[in-house]
């Protein structure tokens, strides 16, 4: 398919030419509005006691569109060392995030026929959460992990890990000394990935010539329907739709030959991948789903005009029912502290004066206060000993697993849980 120039603007921007942002990828003068969130903190910078009264950095949450290649896209305001050197998400916390990962791996060595003799590499691999599934079937691994505290529990787990940054050089290290893989594998890595062409480029250098590489990511389609504003940070670069993901691969000798819609994340894609030549057909869910989005009108800038307006009316709607639930009298605490939470909590200006704190299950935020807006994070059984009235879901995208996991608190004193996104809802 040709990248289609749109003549249509979305909120053209006041700067001069020179002074616009380029595209990641094709370096198109990125002169379109997706959404503009303010100012906020990096996400994932929570805070020690000792730092609360020290200056804070904000950054814009200003994300456009590409009129040429129609990426959606954040500036790289700050940089992949500065967040994942040292960074506060650990993967296994979440008990349905370990299953699919397991599944993943049950299908990946079934359709693949992984065995002792393949070898297998994931990229930002995180504490091993993946990786561990495949050592227990005995396939060889790597795991390739830039957040060196993270690479050290997957150590820990047995997942040989190096806490490097993939990019096309470290590929051809990888190769050199582990040979190249049958299997290369990303999940909600390449949204995190500031030189999207040297880390997608570098995937041709450590695949064998009849491998397969699997990449998943929250699917664009489903953000902008799910009204999913929160999931944009600083760390999140670059938002995807498949037609821009193809333009990508095809960029760098590879092709998309299968896609699964998952509903991980609010809804995302897992593509399957191989080099240009490779005989493997296309799938019939691959070309049903590229039809399905030139039908939504991803290729024509219209198609991202009204997603700001979605954003502020949520706004809104969550400061009028926190307003009136505190002049009631209701205590109103939170569950989880992820990213999204973050960008919810400081777009919306909800600080504590509205949420008394929240709870987290990784005991790293435990004593730790959110960015900017310094809520205070404890332990889960912090609920118990204060029994609020409302609970706050803030990773909207497990609130089955999570509504689940406090059902006793509902039933012994009547607790109500709230889900901001995509529509407000008050769950009794």
């Amino acid at each position: 398919m040709n990248m289609i120039a749109d003549s249509e603007s979305l909120a053209p921007q006041a700067a001069a030419p020179q002074q616009l942002p380029l595209c990641r990828f094709c370096s198109t003068p990125l002169r379109d509005t997706f959404v503009d969130l303010g100012m906020s903190p990096p996400c994932e910078s929570y805070l020690r006691a000792d730092q609360v009264n020290q200056m804070e950095p904000f950054y814009p949450l200003h994300v456009r569109v590409c009129r040429n290649c129609f990426l959606v896209q954040l500036e790289a305001y700050v940089s992949g060392e500065e967040i994942f050197t040292e960074y506060a998400y650990f993967s296994s916390y979440s008990d349905s995030w370990v299953e699919h990962a397991r599944r993943y791996t049950e299908l990946a060595i079934e359709r693949l026929g992984l065995n002792e003799n393949s070898f297998v590499v994931e990229l930002a691999s995180n504490d091993g959460y993946l990786l561990q599934h495949f050592v227990n079937r005995g396939v060889p691994v790597l795991g390739i992990e830039p957040a060196q505290n993270v690479a050290r529990v997957a150590e820990e787990k047995g997942v040989p890990t190096l806490a490097e940054f993939f990019g096309v050089e470290m590929a051809r290290k990888v190769a050199a000394t582990h040979g190249k893989a049958d299997l290369i594998l990303g999940n909600n890595v390449l949204a995190q990935v500031p030189d999207l062409n040297d880390f997608v480029g570098g995937i041709p250098e450590l695949l064998k010539p009849s491998g397969t590489v699997t990449i998943e990511y929250p699917h664009l389609s489903r953000l902008i329907e799910g009204n999913q504003f929160d999931t944009i940070y600083h760390e999140h670069y670059s938002y995807f739709s498949l037609y821009t993901t193809e333009r990508i691969f095809d960029a760098h000798g590879l092709r998309v030959f299968d896609v699964e819609e998952l509903p991980t994340h609010g809804g995302s894609l897992r593509i399957w991948g191989c080099f240009a030549d490779d005989p493997r057909p296309d799938t019939a869910r691959l070309e049903e789903l590229r039809a399905r989005e030139l039908g939504e009108g991803v290729d024509r800038l219209k198609y991202y005009s009204d997603f700001s307006e979605r954003a502020i009316r949520t706004k809104h709607n969550l400061l009028e029912l926190l307003i009136q639930l505190r002049r009631e009298g209701k205590r109103i605490a939170g569950y989880g502290a992820p990213g999204k939470g973050n960008t919810l909590l400081n777009y919306c200006g909800v600080r504590a004066d509205f949420l008394e704190y929240t709870v987290d299950r990784n005991p790293y935020k435990h004593g730790r206060f959110l960015p900017g807006t310094h809520i205070p994070i404890y332990a889960p059984e912090r609920l118990e000993q204060t029994r609020p009235d409302y609970i706050l879901i803030l990773p909207w995208n497990l609130k089955t697993e999570i509504v689940a996991q406090l059902q006793p608190y509902a039933k012994e004193w009547g607790v109500k849980f709230i889900i901001p996104i995509p529509e407000l809802e008050v769950i009794g």
